[in-house]
């Protein structure tokens, strides 16, 4: 470790940056490139990495965003983008980075949690992190507003630049997904997913002025997000997006509507909270999908 450098915050740094994304490609599959030159790193996601020369060889990156939880916002931390190149495996890089991810922001925020693979699930108690239960709310599909023959849906195309700058501009104007349990200040979170998991899954309700983001599996609809400058009407969100066969909705968030017959089973997702900060997640809740870091 002694010939190693640590190095944060060098997304203008172009070699640096590119072999972050190389690492993150080779690890998890992920495509960073176009995230970053469309310009959706902001200053709230921050790697904090060890670099052999201008090569990154382990990182753990920091995701600052607000949590509303029950109406009320905290200031928390999510870490992700957890890996180490495989030649400096069992050095203690992964320690070394949350323990300088600790001293940074550990008595700066309120909540800090992590979404962990089941590889690592007994590394993180060692940081004072434990396991945290969710929970998926899925809710039987009876239509209660008559189908729209007329319904104006968009399906919006990230390909398109103008489409790709209006979810932006909607990702940061957007009210969090929910009262009870929902993130606020994450768009660069919500950018990437838009950009590498739910490209063909995006369309704009124009008459609800709300993006949803949704498939059709069966007969069940999976809603990922509802992204919306206002409160929402989601029934006739639903009346728009359900197709003939839908007979449930599946919500991948904490969904807090009225007028819908809710149930919930344990969601097991790899989640770890930090103790002794103040907050905890309550049981009954799903994190929203597309703010996983």
């Amino acid at each position: 470790m002694q010939h190693l450098q640590f190095v944060t915050d060098y997304k203008k740094e172009d070699q640096l940056r590119t072999s972050f994304f190389a690492l993150a490609a080779d690890t998890f599959g992920l495509e960073l490139e176009s995230w970053y030159q469309e310009g959706f790193w902001d200053g709230r996601y921050i790697p904090f990495s060890y670099a052999d020369g201008d090569r990154i060889v382990a990182n753990v990156s920091v995701n600052l965003l607000d949590l509303v939880i029950d109406g009320n916002t905290v200031q928390a931390i999510q870490l992700g983008t957890v890996m180490t190149h495989p030649d400096y495996r069992r050095q203690g890089l992964s320690a070394a980075l949350m323990e300088k991810v600790m001293t940074v922001y550990g008595s700066s925020c309120e909540l800090m949690y992590l979404f962990a693979n089941e590889s690592v699930l007994d590394f993180y108690p060692r940081f004072g992190f434990q396991p945290a239960g969710e929970q998926l709310f899925s809710a039987i599909y009876k239509p209660s507003l008559p189908a729209t023959e007329q319904a104006v849906i968009r399906k919006l195309d990230i390909s398109c630049r103008e489409d790709l700058a209006f979810i932006h501009s909607f990702a940061g104007q957007r009210r969090p997904v929910s009262q009870r349990f929902g993130t606020s200040g994450a768009p660069g979170l919500l950018m990437f997913y838009c950009l590498n998991v739910f490209g063909e899954d995006l369309y704009y309700l124009e008459e609800d002025e709300v993006i949803a983001i949704c498939r059709q599996e069966g007969q069940e609809l999976q809603l990922f997000d509802v992204i919306s400058r206002r409160e929402p009407d989601i029934h006739s969100i639903l009346s728009k997006l359900a197709d003939s066969g839908t007979t449930q909705i599946v919500f991948h968030y904490t969904p807090d509507y009225s007028g819908l017959e809710m149930s919930s089973t344990p969601y097991d997702s790899g989640l770890f909270v930090k103790t002794g900060m103040g907050f905890s997640f309550a049981g009954n809740m799903k994190h929203p999908a597309t703010s996983i870091a």
